[in-house]
């Protein structure tokens, strides 16, 4: 029997059956994938943070607003001592200046908001209030591990190179590096950002985290996030790892240097000059490494938003506290701002 369509049999011109199998589960592959135009993109997130904890929210709150509190005032208060004391005036002390002020912006973009969401159990927040919050913490933290990185070079040129250190480290080059750093964290979080707003979230809505991190919201996502994570893996390279191999070398070789000071005394010396800031780089980046690079065993992942805290809430607020108590300079800075204030205010009396 002939077809409609001439001489060709029907079986060439009636639809194939497993043809349209494939078919369909292709469409039901991409609804799944947000891109079948039936689900609603979502416009709000829920961040459950220490849901898991629920007997213990006005506890955490407290917590965390002290913890915010004495950061804050810490990291300020070592702005305030680099800029107003003579003696500090000094490279070493300009970087941690600039990782002070760093590190109470990097605290204020996370903290304020699971302050408020433990005092009024709203978890909710926007697709793009989540965007913003993980654009700061990108680039804060990107930063920082430049920053971390200059900070290093500049130990490793007074201790390997001491009597060249004061014409290499310069104000010119302390605030070409300073730059650099601010610069080399804000340009790949911005690249990131513009693959990151091209994101569908379709639902579930609840991130099992406190803060807006990468890897809980691809989870979210029901766009295709292969692109993402690529840019993510070639920019975590250049501006994670190469900042740390950068440190790792310095510290290699300033430790190789004052193995060879024959007197204890000035191995004791030069030690106690970077110490405070081989303590911070221990901990900044053992949890980052804990985090983001060691398998997602069930053990880690139940720790995973503990080792978060140690790097987003307890590094800002160790700084402070390691640079004041271990470093001779600031603490002597600090009693004559303390004797500048008294005598201020003996004799407004």
């Amino acid at each position: 029997m002939e077809s409609k369509y001439g001489n060709l049999p029907n079986f060439m011109v009636q639809p194939n059956l497993s043809m349209l199998i494939i078919f369909h589960c292709h469409t039901i592959q991409l609804m799944e994938k947000g891109e079948g135009g039936n689900q609603t993109a979502v416009t709000e997130l829920i961040l459950l943070g220490f849901g898991d904890l629920p007997e213990l929210p006005t506890l955490l709150f407290l917590v965390f607003l002290v913890i915010y509190i004495v950061t804050m005032a810490g990291n300020l208060l070592i702005i305030a001592l680099v800029v107003i004391d003579q003696h500090l005036h000094t490279p070493m002390y300009f970087f941690l200046g600039n990782l002070s002020f760093l590190e109470a912006c990097y605290t204020s973009t996370i903290l304020p908001r699971m302050l408020a969401s433990l005092l009024t159990g709203d978890r909710t927040i926007s697709v793009g209030g989540c965007m913003t919050q993980f654009f700061f913490f990108c680039f804060l933290a990107t930063t920082e591990c430049y920053l971390l990185a200059a900070m290093s070079y500049d130990r490793y040129l007074a201790i390997c190179k001491p009597l060249h250190y004061g014409t290499r480290m310069n104000g010119r080059l302390c605030l070409q590096l300073a730059a650099g750093c601010w610069i080399s964290g804000f340009l790949p979080c911005t690249i990131m950002m513009v693959f990151m707003s091209q994101l569908i979230f379709c639902g579930p809505k609840e991130m099992d985290h406190f803060f807006c991190d990468f890897t809980p919201m691809l989870k979210l996502s029901c766009s295709d996030t292969s692109l993402v994570t690529l840019v993510l893996y070639i920019f975590s390279f250049l501006d994670a790892v190469s900042p740390f191999l950068l440190t790792l070398t310095s510290y290699v070789c300033i430790i190789s240097t004052i193995l060879r000071i024959p007197s204890t005394t000035g191995r004791q010396k030069a030690f106690s000059t970077c110490s405070s800031h081989l303590i911070i780089v221990a901990l900044f980046y053992g949890t980052i490494m804990i985090v983001y690079m060691l398998p997602k065993s069930n053990t880690l992942r139940a720790l995973n938003k503990v080792f978060s805290v140690i790097y987003t809430v307890l590094t800002p607020l160790a700084n402070p506290l390691i640079y004041s108590l271990r470093n001779r300079e600031v603490k002597e800075a600090l009693r004559n701002a303390v004797r500048k204030c008294m005598a201020l205010i003996k004799n407004s009396e």
